[in-house]
């Protein structure tokens, strides 16, 4: 299960999370962002309970996307404490996302 996030719940739900965050900045016009979500929601059922995958609109929540410089989407950026600890861009297969995502569970 993905929750949506926005410029007002991602200090809470991204920033202040126990666990580590996958956070897929996306927009509804982006082809791309539409191929990479099965694998998204994939890796949300693998790792519920130790991963939270987030979503964030860049057209709904422009100050968010602009504070961590997303210039493409799809962007899925992996934060951890607060923090981006790793960032893949564009439509990449499951495993590449793996790749990203597995080292800081």
């Amino acid at each position: 299960m993905r929750i949506e996030v926005n410029d007002a719940n991602f200090k809470q739900e991204v920033l202040e999370s126990e666990i580590p965050v996958l956070v897929d900045f996306w927009a509804p016009w982006c082809g791309p962002c539409f191929m990479v979500a099965p694998a998204v929601e994939e890796i949300a059922a693998q790792y519920q309970g130790k991963l939270k995958v987030c979503k964030l609109n860049v057209d709904e929540a422009p100050q968010t996307a602009s504070d961590y410089g997303i210039m493409s989407i799809p962007t899925l950026a992996v934060f951890k404490g607060g923090v981006v600890v790793d960032k893949v861009i564009g439509a990449l297969p499951k495993s590449e996302l793996l790749r990203a995502v597995e080292p800081h569970i």
